[in-house]
């Protein structure tokens, strides 16, 4: 027997094996589409279908579903609000403005008298009293001014002395029929002009006295002197612009500003009623008090270009904080309104139908539209004078996302959602659990194409 009659022939081997491997290579691709397109079936269906009645599953976008909202927002949605009570208390009426401090005498002394300066006797800046002395002027030009005026004086009353007696004896004589008439009436004459020159040298007398007493300088107002204008040795005369000094009175001192034409009516029947209206004056960034007083006056016509009314406030000013020309905050307090019911600014809303407020119904959590009137207005609080009642609380933050009856999370409480959160995160936990086993006949087909 031929030993080659069984074996094949050479090449017929590698054949059959190149056919084998194309089949296996066409299975294992059309078994990977079939794969693929088998997991994006089952995606979709996962996330589109509905289940039926009585099924388990869990729509998308129902709750706890793929796509379904937080727990806390099921239904209507509770807002986290801020809240507020409303409390019944007193509240000023204020009315705020810039005023000028001005003081209430201002003087620029001067010598009334021309000469020379011998003393100055005050410091500048130093607190004056009335009639106090503060400078002296050369006094011997007018001493003998008066002098010469007394003199002149004496002299013309011993004249009127000797015509008076001259007189009384051609009084006699006409009476004896001894003298003429004529000469008694022109004696008569002669007294009643010196009488009239007496008088005119008691006048010059008086003036030259004067003149004297004015080269004593004296503080006409009580006062804070300024700075000297004018040394020793100087000549001065009552013509100088600049004066001796400047004297300002700051104790009391008055602050006028400016306040609404429509606030005077007001104004003006309170001061005519006799009240008293407490007046702080603050410095220009009103963080600090710098004194009290009242209001003493209001002008008695509108500044027509600015639509304002001048009023003036008086201060004591013991403690010299204010100074003259100063530019100071006044802040009027007009009246006090008593058990006003009082809310934070914040808390008031403007509609369609008016003022309104959202009001926290009890323990309920939610919230109540309540119209509201308001009253008189500070920087952080407002009053209102009907439509609620102390003790209730309002919504202060937060208010713009409510509606009438909308529920709301007050600060403080704890989270409603909290376990529908962690339900919801164990549901995601098991469909990423699932999605490998979906992704299972890849691995499959990966296997049967390496095979």
């Amino acid at each position: 027997m031929d030993q080659h009659a069984d074996t094949p022939p050479a090449g017929s081997d590698t054949l059959p094996r190149k056919h084998l491997s194309r089949r296996a290579s066409l299975i294992g691709g059309l078994i990977a589409v079939l794969a693929l397109a088998g997991t994006g079936w089952l995606a979709w269906r996962l996330t589109h279908t509905t289940p039926e009645a009585g099924s388990t599953a869990t729509a998308p976008g129902a709750p706890g579903g793929p796509g379904a909202p937080p727990a806390g927002r099921r239904g209507a949605p509770a807002t986290t609000v801020g809240v507020a009570t409303a409390e019944r208390t007193s509240i000023p009426v204020l009315l705020e403005a810039l005023g000028t401090v001005t003081p209430q005498a201002s003087v620029k002394v001067r010598p009334q008298v021309n000469g020379v300066l011998l003393k100055v006797l005050f410091k500048e800046g130093q607190m004056l009293r009335a009639g106090e002395l503060m400078a002296t002027i050369d006094p011997r030009q007018f001493e003998m001014a008066l002098m010469q005026a007394s003199g002149q004086r004496q002299r013309d009353e011993a004249q009127l002395d000797s015509a008076r007696v001259t007189l009384q004896r051609f009084k006699t004589l006409l009476e004896q029929d001894s003298i003429a008439r004529q000469e008694v009436d022109t004696q008569a004459a002669l007294v009643k002009q010196l009488e009239g020159t007496v008088t005119i040298d008691k006048a010059a007398e008086g003036t030259a006295r004067l003149n004297l007493g004015y080269t004593r300088v004296v503080a006409p107002v009580s006062g804070r002197v300024g700075l000297r204008t004018v040394d020793v040795g100087n000549v001065v005369s009552s013509s100088d612009a600049n004066g001796i000094a400047l004297i300002t009175q700051v104790t009391p001192i008055d602050v006028v500003f400016s306040i609404p034409q429509d606030r005077a009516a007001e104004l003006q029947q309170t001061v005519a009623a006799g009240g008293v209206m407490k007046v702080t004056a603050l410095d220009r960034t009103r963080s600090s008090v710098l004194d009290s007083g009242v209001f003493a006056s209001l002008d008695n016509q509108v500044d027509t270009t600015t639509g304002t009314v001048k009023a003036k406030a008086r201060f004591a000013n013991s403690q010299l904080t204010l100074f003259p020309s100063q530019f100071v905050n006044v802040r009027l307090t007009v009246k006090t309104i008593d058990n006003a019911v009082v809310v934070p600014v914040t808390a008031l809303r403007n509609g369609s139908t008016g003022d309104y407020v959202y009001v926290v119904n009890g323990t309920e959590r939610t919230v109540s539209l309540r119209p509201v009137q308001r009253g008189q207005a500070t920087v952080d609080k407002i009053v209102l004078t009907s439509g609620l009642q102390a003790g209730e609380r309002v919504i202060t933050e937060g208010a713009d996302r409510l509606k009438d009856g909308a529920r709301v999370v007050l600060p403080g409480d704890q989270p409603a959602a909290a376990g529908a959160g962690a339900g919801g995160g164990n549901r995601q936990g098991g469909a990423r659990r699932q999605r490998p086993a979906a992704s299972a006949p890849l691995a499959a087909t990966s296997q049967a194409a390496g095979s």
